[in-house]
């Protein structure tokens, strides 16, 4: 299994075009992609195809999207975008009811109906938020699935933890919609706090061993994608955490 890098994990990088050279040495042949690298998708293209770099996978803005699908096709499809997700809300437009949340998720799921047309596969990407219980009680990642089945779920595991809840939990119940997995890791309590408390896979505290063999059962066709939200030295990160998953991934063989 090879992952795909998140290049908003590499968005400090000076030049994205040159930074695909050194990612084939590190074992890095795909990569997922965010707004920043999508200015010029043809170059981008042609950065990639000459270094053997994909992109399975592709963040876009819900906002984005509901404006302009056309433009959010032309950019996939010079990417060889398959996969597609919306990646996260600002506060200010968090809902906190659970019609708000119901009304995202029917966004959503128009969304999905487009893109399916177009051969593509459309999800959600969390963060902590939606794990905060509302005041009825309820989860709000729940109900954005309840209301939008026709999306599937780009999970990201350390921000579930985040969120107080067991991400093991969450890929066993949500076994059918999973997609693709971010791979984070969360450093010790009260270090790394340069770096928002995030860490290099493999020197944090999650249980990736563990969390990896979940994944594996409840699905066999899952893009994995390793992140960092403020990596201190990205490239470094990159090359790290690249190795650190081909030991983990090696470990859950059966």
């Amino acid at each position: 299994m090879t992952p795909a890098l998140q290049l908003y994990s590499m968005r400090d990088c000076a030049d994205q075009i040159a930074l695909l050279t050194q990612l084939p040495a590190m074992g890095i042949t795909r990569v997922e992609g965010y707004g920043g690298v999508y200015s010029d998708p043809a170059a981008y293209r042609s950065a990639m195809d000459a270094n053997g770099i994909s992109m399975p996978s592709g963040h876009m803005g819900l906002d984005d999207i509901e404006a302009d699908f056309d433009a959010t096709m032309g950019i996939i499809e010079t990417l060889g975008i398959t996969h597609v997700f919306a990646p996260y809300l600002e506060e200010k437009d968090r809902p906190d009811t659970v019609s708000g949340w119901a009304a995202l998720g029917q966004r959503l799921n128009a969304a999905s109906k487009k893109y399916t047309a177009c051969g593509i596969t459309f999800g959600w990407h969390n963060h902590d938020f939606e794990f905060v219980t509302l005041a009825d009680g309820s989860t709000p990642m729940d109900i954005l699935l309840d209301a939008a089945p026709d999306i599937a779920w780009e999970a990201d595991l350390a921000w579930i933890v985040r969120g107080g809840r067991d991400p093991s939990d969450y890929v066993q119940r949500y076994a059918g919609r999973l997609s693709a997995i971010h791979v984070k890791d969360i450093a010790m309590a009260g270090t790394n706090l340069d770096e928002d408390g995030w860490s290099d896979l493999g020197a944090g505290t999650m249980d990736w061993t563990a969390l990896l063999q979940a994944c594996r059962r409840a699905s066999s066709d899952l893009i994995y994608a390793l992140e960092h939200d403020k990596p201190g030295d990205p490239v470094g990160y990159a090359s790290r955490s690249a190795a650190a998953f081909k030991n983990l991934w090696r470990s859950t063989n059966d």
